[in-house]
């Protein structure tokens, strides 16, 4: 569980940060920053303003929190442990910093969110991919969030095309957002220490968000990233993927009144549609998300669609 700690209280009544009377929960991502250079750091890059409304999830037992209160206008913390409710509404108790604290409890991934302009947080590693999704999802639009991730996590959000690291996760989070790494952070920085180091990275939402059709979007990279080392030919001449794309293709000619070809030669179609896109011969691991635009419209355009 790790080692626990007394709260040591401030002139100002807050506490100092050297916590040490709660044991963590690891199983729930408990993991507390204890370096103050760490801290001050991620409130720096966060580059608040004295007008922002932060969103925090996790906020332990406050030392980001009480960071973020000094310079912004609110930080609304959302927390799921009871006990971490109280440690951190505790830190900040009888200060001027109180009324600008709003804590809400319960899980943040099951909860509408409230407005925001930035989100700034240490995520508990198990949340990192939905928690990305809803942000990129959430309207109105942050104007940024800046997330401490595991560091393997955030290698692949920030992974350029041909980096052993690219994946289906940073084609999807980069068509929406501009996505950039801040600092790495050691897991000896942690109390208890994880098993793995972590990272900060910056998420600027893209608005407006590009005009895509998100569905199709996904279904096409599932199947390019399915084997993001053959060719794209390669994959989309396997005779599962031929089966799935025709099916889709009947169904849209159903919903459009119109007769399938009695010839239809669904293979053949693929084939000719990936050469004249120029991309028969390229690899997913490769590709830009432009390409992948480029490659969404021509299969379109030859009523090839990715419905499921």
């Amino acid at each position: 569980m790790g080692k626990t700690s007394k709260v040591k209280k401030t002139k100002a009544g807050t506490s100092t940060g050297n916590v040490q009377s709660l044991p963590f929960n690891t199983d729930k991502g408990q993991h507390i920053l204890k370096n103050p250079g760490v801290v001050n750091a991620i409130v720096e890059k966060s580059a608040l303003k004295s007008t922002d409304t932060v969103l925090e999830v996790g906020p332990g037992t406050g030392n980001l929190t009480v960071k973020m209160l000094e310079v912004a206008k609110t930080v609304i913390a959302c927390e799921i442990d009871p006990r971490m409710i109280a440690e951190v509404k505790k830190r900040v108790m009888g200060t001027p910093l109180q009324s600008k604290l709003q804590v809400n409890g319960g899980d943040v991934m099951k909860q509408e969110w409230p407005f925001f302009d930035v989100c700034v947080a240490n995520l508990p590693y198990q949340i990192s991919s939905p928690f990305v999704q809803k942000l990129l999802l959430h309207r109105p639009l942050p104007r940024y969030a800046v997330l401490m991730f595991q560091k393997e996590f955030a290698d692949r959000l920030v992974a350029r095309p041909g980096d052993k690291d690219y994946s289906r996760l940073s084609v999807n989070v980069q068509l929406l957002a501009k996505v950039e790494m801040l600092m790495k952070v050691k897991r000896t920085e942690f109390r208890p220490p994880p098993k793995v180091d972590s990272a900060v990275v910056r998420i600027a939402p893209k608005n407006p968000p590009p005009p895509v059709n998100f569905v199709e979007w996904e279904g096409l990279l599932r199947l390019c990233f399915m084997r993001k080392n053959k060719t794209l030919l390669a994959i989309f001449r396997l005779s599962n993927v031929i089966e799935v794309i025709e099916d889709n293709y009947r169904k849209v000619f159903s919903m459009k009144n119109q007769p399938i070809p009695k010839d239809l030669n669904m293979k053949k179609i693929i084939e000719e549609t990936l050469t004249a896109s120029g991309y028969a011969e390229n690899r997913a691991r490769k590709m830009r998300v432009e390409d992948f635009l480029a490659l969404l419209l021509a299969f379109n355009k030859a009523d090839i669609h990715f419905l499921s």
